[in-house]
């Protein structure tokens, strides 16, 4: 049989964990924290991210997790809980079972994405 795309997210979610909104905004300032931007510029361009987050579209985020890349961002690697996010939260939560294939294990996924920050009033860096 074969796959849909909401079975592979609902076994990435599975794999790595979620937060809520609500959760998320707990951990917001946390040195131990690090928030992720998975979506692409244009997005992040048109409606802002998460205040302190560093951007890593899914697309690359293979080469920017990965410390024998010459794209490798540090701070993927740093030892912080990652919490990643998209726009509605499918995107991230494949991009979190990515790097917890890695051998990233402190990586989680905000559910609902940046559309649920908002909604909960979230801060936004524009």
């Amino acid at each position: 049989m074969v796959k849909k795309a909401a079975d592979l997210v609902a076994e990435a979610n599975a794999a790595v964990g979620t937060l809520s909104a609500a959760e998320a905004k707990q951990l917001l300032g946390r040195d131990d924290v690090l928030f992720v931007d998975v979506r692409d510029g244009a997005e992040l361009a048109r409606h802002g991210k998460i205040p302190g987050a560093v951007h890593a579209p899914r697309a690359f985020l293979e080469f920017y997790a990965d410390p024998a890349s010459p794209s490798h961002k540090p701070e993927l690697a740093s030892g912080k809980r990652l919490v990643l996010y998209c726009g509605s939260g499918a995107r991230s939560a494949l991009a979190a079972k990515t790097l917890k294939d890695m051998g990233v294990d402190n990586v989680v996924n905000l559910v609902g994405g940046f559309g649920a920050w908002e909604q909960a009033g979230g801060d936004i860096e524009r």
